[in-house]
This record gives C-alpha cells, structure tokens and sequence, in this order.
C-alpha cells in the first residue's frame, strides 16, 4: 500500500505529460511480453531432426516422402519448403519466397511498433522536461519568489525525463534481440529454401538424364 501511495505521489509530481508517457509505457509492456511468450513458443515448434530427414529425401528425389514429412509441421522452416514442395511443377522459387515472406511477416510483427516506442518515450520526457521548467520559470520573476514552486516544476522535468528514458531502454533491448532473432530465421530461411530448390532441380535433371537414355537404350535395341 505505501508502495502504491509513492507510486502514485511520484506520477503526479510528474505532470500532464504523465499520462501519455503511461499509455507509451503500458503498449510498451504489452508488445514485449506478447512478443517474449510469441518467441518461446516458436522455439518449442522448431524441428531441425525433421528437416534434416526432409531434405535427405529431397536429395533422393523422394518427393512424396518430403512432402508427407513436412505435412502439418509448426517448423515456419518446415512449413516453408512443404508450401514450395506443393508448387515445385509451377513456381518452386515464388512459392518459397511467398511463404518466407509469411513466416518473416509473422516473425516481425511489431518491431515497428517498438522502434516508435523507442523513438517516442524519450521525446514526450524531454517535452516534460520543457514544460516543467517553463513552469518553474513562471514564479522566477515574482517578488514572492515560491521556492516549492519552482523546485516543483524542476521535479516534474526530471520525473518525466526518467519516466521516458526508463520506457525507451526498456524497449531498446528486447527490439535489439527480437530484430537479431528474425534476421536469424530470415537466414534459415533462405538457407533452407536455397536448398530445396538446388535438390529439386537436381532431382528433375537426374530424371531427365534417366529418360534420355531410356529412351536411347530403346531406340538401340530397336535396331
């Protein structure tokens, strides 16, 4: 209770600019915990053992295989080169860009959202920090000088100033991670979808290669 008295006496004394800076930090808290529960649930979905299995049967030409393995994978890896396996007749590459594009997508939702935070909360302390001094020059020129007056204004500069640096380190560092952990998957990603298409276009060529000289091995035998 004493706790929440301080709390609430340290808001205040603050100023108006306050309340923006509240609503900064409670989207700033809400972004990062859904982001931090977002990525530790992905990690328990990622399946490296699967895709290595995938891409050996890709290295088979075993299609079929590598399809029904990479069926109804949570792995955004896996559920990349299953969306390109289904598309490997039409447009493997677009297929896989395609889907990369959804898990990457997926991925960096937000991040926006936290580099504005970033940007915003130190703005609205140093509008705080303007407004407080204003405030504390108002009573300067006063023959009554009020010296809880003026110290009260310089309070409510250096609150907002920390409240708004406060927010954006506290921001900072979680988007600094989550912006490496999507370049990291951006990675894998082109990784794995590099190696799909050079395995199926290897794949297709050893095919065409076996029906040329099926075809040869005919038309010998014919004469």
């Amino acid at each position: 209770m004493m706790f929440a008295n301080v709390v609430v006496k340290v808001f205040e004394g603050g100023g108006p600019i306050m309340y923006p800076i509240a609503i900064v930090c409670l989207v700033a808290v809400a972004v990062v915990g859904e982001r931090t529960v977002w990525w530790l649930r992905e990690k328990f979905k990622r399946d490296p053992k699967r895709l290595e299995e995938i891409l050996a049967s890709l290295e088979r030409g075993d299609f079929l295989t590598a399809a029904n393995l990479s069926a109804a994978s949570e792995d955004p890896v896996i559920r990349t080169v299953h969306h390109g396996l289904n598309h490997h007749h039409s447009s493997l590459q677009g297929a896989l860009q395609v889907s990369a594009g959804v898990e990457l997508q997926k991925a960096g939702r937000f991040l926006g959202v936290m580099d504005t935070l970033v940007t915003l909360a130190p703005l609205l302390g140093l509008l705080g920090t303007v407004t407080g001094i204003m405030a504390s020059f108002k009573f300067v020129g006063q023959s009554d000088l009020a010296v809880d007056k003026v110290s009260g204004g310089i309070g409510e500069a250096l609150i907002a100033t920390a409240f708004g640096l406060g927010i954006a380190i506290f921001t900072l560092i979680p988007f600094n991670y989550f912006t490496g952990k999507v370049a990291r998957l951006q990675f894998e990603l082109e990784t794995a979808a590099t190696n799909v298409e050079v395995m199926v276009n290897s794949a297709k060529q050893k095919g065409f290669q076996t029906e040329v000289l099926r075809a040869d091995r005919s038309r010998t035998q014919a004469t």
